[in-house]
């Protein structure tokens, strides 16, 4: 695994434990000899971990559409950068750079793009793996809606396992490194054999 793209607050959120667990984050990326692929910004989450990796020796790209955020948010010390023309190719461009996918605490964005990255598992466009970092829990509730999404049959069960979760950074990425597609089951129940 060369590179994973993590999915970040541009804020820094209300809790301690977000700064400091997201550089964690980026320590064992570092560690690991993993770079980073982010949305190119110098604040929130999304400045902490590429900072801090930076600072460490480690490798960050970012990707940004040009003339959508004021110039004072781009990250002037990245590694490389990489402007595009929109948000869709800034989406494109990030998945694919990366061999797999990390949604840290954030807001709407974030979990668009982690949205976004289920949804092409699910119909098979990337097998790459998913990870959830769940910081202070911040993550339980899309966790309890996936499970409430499959118990009222709208996703296989199957599905759940396409994403990974935990709150331990260096456990996260070794399930990232050693992740095995699952076999999914049928996406269109309908079109199961009738009984």
């Amino acid at each position: 695994m060369k590179r994973i793209c993590v999915y970040s607050g541009s804020n820094l959120g209300v809790r301690p434990e977000y700064k400091e667990m997201t550089k964690a984050l980026g320590l064992v990326l570092v560690k690991n000899n993993i770079e980073l692929v982010y949305g190119g910004s110098k604040f929130g989450l999304m400045g902490e971990i590429a900072n801090y990796m930076l600072d460490n020796n480690g490798r960050v790209t970012g990707v940004m559409p040009g003339g959508l955020f004021p110039n004072e948010v781009i990250n002037d010390r990245l590694t490389r950068f990489i402007e595009v023309k929109n948000m869709h190719e800034r989406k494109q461009t990030m998945a694919d750079l990366s061999d797999g996918f990390i949604a840290i605490p954030g807001g709407v964005g974030t979990f668009e793009e982690l949205f976004e990255t289920y949804s092409w598992a699910q119909l098979g466009i990337h097998k790459k793996p998913i990870g959830i970092f769940n910081i202070s829990n911040f993550f339980d509730s899309f966790i309890a809606m996936m499970q409430t999404i499959v118990n009222e049959g709208f996703m296989n069960p199957s599905n759940t396992q396409l994403v990974l979760v935990s709150s331990n950074p260096d456990e996260l990425v070794s399930q990232m490194i050693h992740y095995i597609p699952p076999v999914l089951g049928n996406k269109w129940q309908q079109l199961e054999p009738a009984l």
